[in-house]
């Protein structure tokens, strides 16, 4: 006979096991429409289970801090795993994929470090591991790059993908407020933890930019040859030059197929106001793909909550109940191939400078003459006459040039003794 009802076991109890929740008890009846079957929440792990909670299921759902409880239990048949982190998490999933247990995260952390292997034991086990909530909340990328454009060769794709750091950097543009005070307000709406680093370094959206490529490309591109570069040194008078020229400032992930070697990398870029993705504010997410042959489509959400991302946890939940076969990374081997790096040195783009230098005949000279040994060339240059102090701010906009003369030229600029240390730049999107 016929299951009428899947046990799962929920890893975790934050917000998005709690968003999870309470989808799944207040939206049963459309849950059986769509399935068949309902959803049963058997036991959920924790750290403490005498911990007071604002939300609790029903008194049927059983707590434990015991790993085996969830993993062993027979009745059970999916684990999710809302735990984050990288060291019990890992745990969770090995051992559930062992139990021959179908698997559902929204870590894109241990995706981003294990995923290759814990990927490779799901196919061994057949089972699912399923992970739309690790990329963009409830935002359906996953799923639209594993099935939707699965026909497509993906010739690039770009977004923004941390919305905490997104928020600052909006706030930063529109109320002229320095970095430290819009984290602050980040932190105090909730957007930012005590400890930002993950956000505003640029190491979470990293984390997914990893995920992204491993399905867009079938290619493990490591962590640590990726390029990674945060938000916390943007200046507030960078952001207004960058205005003056048209652009607004984001963090954005970016990989594209250069001939068969993968560029990729995270990092503040000036972006053109009339381009898409200047124009995704706030909180939110967005992610443009390009594909040889829907062409460019963008996908737009909120990119954290505990609803929005607890709904895209359920949507695996029922892809899973609903699949007799597992196809966990859109590709018919799980085994994922070790990527082909373009690395970001050889990469070239138009770039932003701003030198802070001494008011003085022959400076713009020197400089321009550094950019041009290093085929460098000008495209914009301003200087203010700011008398603030010793120094003025001189700002250049560049054609394309490779990365690995860009940082020659600063570096050699920076040990001139009438600039001061510490150039600005950001690459332009284009």
């Amino acid at each position: 006979m016929e299951k009428k009802c899947i046990n799962i076991g929920i890893a975790g109890f934050g917000t998005v096991a709690t968003g999870l929740t309470k989808l799944i008890l207040g939206n049963s009846d459309i849950i059986y429409r769509r399935l068949g079957k309902k959803i049963k929440i058997k036991s959920i792990l924790v750290k403490d289970i005498n911990k007071k909670r604002d939300f609790l299921p029903p008194e049927s759902v059983k707590f434990t801090d015991k790993i085996d409880d969830i993993v062993n239990d027979p009745e059970i048949e999916i684990v999710v795993e809302l735990i984050g982190g990288t060291t019990v998490a890992k745990e969770v999933i090995k051992k559930s994929i062992l139990a021959k247990k179908h698997v559902v995260t929204a870590n894109k952390a241990v995706l981003a470090e294990y995923g290759s292997e814990l990927f490779q034991l799901a196919k061994l086990q057949n089972t699912a591991l399923y992970f739309e909530a690790s990329v963009g909340g409830g935002i359906p990328i996953i799923q639209t790059l594993k099935e939707n454009l699965s026909g497509n060769k993906i010739i690039s794709l770009i977004g923004i993908l941390n919305g905490t750091a997104n928020f600052i950097l909006s706030k930063m543009s529109q109320e002229k407020l320095p970095f430290e005070q819009a984290l602050k307000i980040a932190q105090d709406k909730g957007y930012a933890e005590a400890d930002p680093t993950l956000d505003i370094e640029g190491i979470d959206a990293a984390h997914k930019l990893i995920i992204l490529i491993m399905l867009a490309y079938g290619k493990n591109y490591p962590l640590d040859k990726l390029t990674i570069e945060g938000i916390s040194n943007t200046d507030p008078y960078d952001i207004k030059m960058a205005e003056e020229f048209g652009y607004t400032i984001k963090l954005i992930a970016k990989a594209k197929d250069k001939g068969g070697n993968l560029e990729a990398g995270v990092y503040p870029v000036l972006i053109p106001k009339k381009h898409i993705l200047a124009k995704v504010d706030g909180p939110f997410n967005a992610i443009l793909i390009e594909g040889n042959g829907v062409g460019p489509i963008m996908l737009y959400g909120q990119g954290a909550g505990g609803l929005p991302t607890g709904s895209a946890v359920l949507s695996d939940i029922m892809s899973i109940i609903r699949s007799s076969s597992y196809n966990n990374t859109g590709f018919y081997s799980d085994q994922i191939e070790e990527a082909s790096i373009l690395e970001d040195k050889y990469t070239s783009c138009c770039h932003y400078f701003r030198f802070q230098v001494e008011d003085r005949p022959g400076v713009l000279a020197i400089l321009a003459g550094i950019m041009g040994e290093r085929n460098i060339s000008i495209a914009q240059v301003v200087q203010r006459q700011e008398k603030k102090g010793k120094y003025v701010p001189v700002v250049f906009l560049t054609h394309r040039a490779q990365i690995k003369n860009i940082k020659d030229a600063i570096e050699e600029i920076d040990k001139l003794s009438f600039v001061m240390p510490g150039t600005k730049h950001y690459r332009i999107l284009n």
